[in-house]
Formats: structure tokens, C-alpha cells, sequence
């Protein structure tokens, strides 16, 4: 599979198939393709693998798109301004995404939900209790808000962030929640009561513009 990232703040990706090469993305993700490609509707591992990816905001459903001849191209475009991410994952090797962050990956890829296994975190933490678990070999392509920035964090380093600004991590990073000190802080810093803390060793990437921050600025700002 060949790919190349096109556009700025609205990228999409182009995909070049050969003949038999299939890749899975969410209902409704693909823009366009050639006719030499079939796509086929799935549950892409049965029933309860569906669920499970329903819970972490994916849809029970994936389509299957598989090249009939070689050189088809299929695209896929993000539908919020910001940035595409593409890992390349090795056998085993996974990464924890936010929810609905997946835009398409090779059909050797699993997709699953990850329980956060702290309380606290899921209730507080601003990321919730399940988010995406995915897993290689393979590539797969992630839809980040805004822009992203990329931390490596040392084994014992924290990292505080403010809530919904996690896009995705290394499966080795440990993501908790920390109460904001000081009851001025609380009362009038505007961050909440609770922050996102996470600890190394292992990479985090974080967006600038999460969806949900948006959300809830344009709700505050719209006139009743």
C-alpha cells in the first residue's frame, strides 16, 4: 500500500491499493475511490469485537476495502481541522488512542477498546474509562484535532494535562488524574478540578483543539 498525506488544516489521505491489499475504516470515512475497488460492510471480527468498539466510539460495523486490480486509489478525509497521524505498527506493538479517533488502517490491524483500569481516571480524567486500543502489525492512520504535539516522556516523568488534550500514547505510559491545589485555583483558575497526569517511560501525542473544548466554548458563547 502506497499513501501520501495531502492538505494543511483539512488533510486527507490517498491510498494506492494493488490488486488484493484491503484495508478497514469506520462507516462513512471513505471520500472517494476508483471503481476497481470493492467494499464490503463488517462486523471486521464478530459481534462482540464490534460492541467492544462501539463502546470506545467506534461503530459496531467496518467497511472492508478491497483492491480488484492494481494502482486503485481510495481516499479518506478528516472531517475536523487539524492533523493525520500514520504509525506504522510492528507484531504486537500497540497504541492507546482517544474515542473516534481512527480514520482507516490495514486489515492485519486490531482495533479494540482499553478500559482504563483507575477509577479516578476514568471518572475524572476527562479521557473516560474506555478508549482505543490498536494493535499491529500494521499501519493505520489516526484524526488528530488541531495541531499535534509529540512528548517523550523518561521512565518516573509526569506530565500534567489539562482535560481532553490526549490524543493518543504508548501502551507503556501511565495515565492517572491529580486535583488541582489550592482552592483559589480551583474556584477561579478555569481548569477544573481535576488534571490529567501522565508518566513515563513512553510517548504521548497531544492535540491543541480538542472537539470537546470547542463544543462547550460555542455552547457558552451562543446567544439564547
Amino acid at each position: 500500500m502506497e499513501t501520501r498525506i495531502i492538505g494543511d488544516s483539512l488533510p486527507a489521505v490517498i491510498c494506492k491499493l494493488q490488486k488484493g491489499e484491503s484495508i478497514v475504516a469506520e462507516n462513512g470515512g471513505m471520500s472517494w475511490m476508483d471503481e476497481g475497488i470493492e467494499m464490503k460492510t463488517s462486523t471486521n471480527g464478530g459481534i462482540m469485537k464490534g460492541i467492544g468498539r462501539a463502546f470506545a466510539g467506534e461503530s459496531i460495523f467496518m467497511n472492508i476495502f478491497t483492491a480488484e486490480r492494481d494502482n486503485a486509489e481510495i481516499a479518506f478525509s478528516s472531517c475536523f481541522p487539524g492533523k493525520i497521524l500514520e504509525f506504522n505498527l510492528q507484531e504486537g506493538q500497540s497504541i492507546i488512542a482517544q474515542k473516534r479517533s481512527l480514520l482507516f488502517a490495514e486489515s492485519t490491524v486490531d482495533i479494540a477498546m482499553q478500559f482504563r483500569k483507575k477509577i479516578g481516571a476514568g471518572f475524572f480524567g476527562g479521557e473516560g474509562f474506555i478508549m482505543q486500543k490498536i494493535t499491529g502489525p500494521g499501519r493505520v492512520f489516526l484524526e488528530i484535532d488541531g495541531e499535534v504535539v509529540q512528548k517523550e516522556l523518561q521512565a518516573g516523568e509526569k506530565l500534567r494535562v489539562d482535560n481532553g488534550y490526549v490524543a493518543a500514547m504508548t501502551q507503556n505510559v501511565d495515565l492517572d488524574i491529580q486535583m488541582v491545589k489550592g482552592l483559589k485555583n480551583i474556584v477561579l483558575g478555569g481548569e477544573g478540578l481535576f488534571l490529567t497526569t501522565l508518566e513515563g517511560p513512553g510517548t504521548v501525542w497531544l492535540q491543541t483543539m480538542p472537539l470537546s473544548k470547542l463544543s462547550n466554548l460555542l455552547y457558552i458563547r451562543t446567544p439564547n
